[in-house]
């Protein structure tokens, strides 16, 4: 019962990986916390909803468009709440953020209540010895696989990326040398924000969700991003792994001998534990923050 439980953990953490990279990417481009990210995770799940029960689209497919708007999505929320506010305050950002946070859950709650939805779409599963596996959480663990390495080639590999490496190392050294550090800084928030719709379009493939789902994920990716390291991608994916790990041993350690049950609603409590003995023992991360 563990070993299955830990290896769909794993699989689960792929996705949170690449939903908290989205807010650590924001992070260590521009210092901004983004208080939005919640809202937009959501936003990803209904794309996906939208577009297989209204256009009968395969879910995978769809989230080709959902990386799409959430890209179109992210560089508009950059130029009207958070480009003139970049450079104030903390407290500034947050707000500016939340506001937009507040505007997209009352659209949301508006246009489609806060009734739980779901994709019903199943591949069957796959049996691997004891480890039975559904194909979901497969096709959605290496998809955020693709998406990562596609996120490193491009930041590595092509102009605008290196671009967007420069002016996290020092933006002002950047601008002297001709980089449009805004258009920058507006694709970042734009990627940021990709990765977390992709990612809620990932999570409606397997779980049931609402207009308000997007916050328990939003906390989570904090938890991520602290434990990986503020600004550091590749941290963002392995505190989501080991989140993942933790959700899924957590509840079923209670069958083993000598130890006393569980119950799930204990899990958040222990990913909070944790979320505060990083900060307290090392708060740069496990691998430390990257700039």
């Amino acid at each position: 019962m563990l070993i299955p439980s830990l290896i769909d953990g794993l699989l689960l953490g792929f996705v949170y990986g690449i939903a908290a990279m989205g807010l650590s990417l924001i992070w260590g481009v521009m210092n901004v916390i983004n208080l939005a990210h919640g809202p937009i995770i959501a936003l990803g799940m209904f794309g996906v909803y939208v577009a297989f029960n209204a256009l009968g689209m395969n879910p995978y497919l769809t989230l080709i468009l959902v990386a799409a708007a959430g890209l179109l999505l992210g560089i508009l929320i950059y130029g009207v709440a958070v480009q003139r506010v970049i450079n104030a305050p903390h407290l500034s950002t947050l707000l500016a953020t939340f506001a937009v946070n507040m505007i997209i859950i009352g659209i949301g709650t508006a246009i489609f209540t806060t009734s739980p939805r779901n994709v019903d779409y199943s591949l069957g599963s796959v049996s691997l010895g004891p480890v039975s596996l559904t194909w979901t959480r497969i096709l959605a663990a290496i998809a955020s696989g693709v998406v990562t390495a596609l996120l490193y080639l491009f930041l590595h590999r092509t102009r605008p990326g290196k671009a967007i490496r420069a002016v996290t190392d020092n933006r002002a050294a950047a601008e002297l040398m001709g980089i449009p550090t805004n258009w920058v800084l507006a694709l970042s928030f734009g990627l940021g924000t990709m990765l977390a719709a992709i990612s809620g379009g990932l999570i409606a493939t397997f779980f049931p969700f609402t207009i308000l789902a997007g916050a328990s994920y939003e906390l989570k990716s904090f938890v991520i991003v602290v434990l990986g390291g503020l600004g550091n991608p590749l941290g963002s994916l392995i505190g989501g792994l080991i989140l993942g790990a933790l959700e899924g041993i957590i509840p079923v350690l209670g069958a083993l001998p000598g130890i006393p049950d569980i119950e799930t609603s204990w899990v958040p409590v222990v990913e909070f534990v944790l979320f505060v003995l990083i900060l307290l023992v090392r708060p740069q991360g496990l691998l430390g923050t990257k700039t």
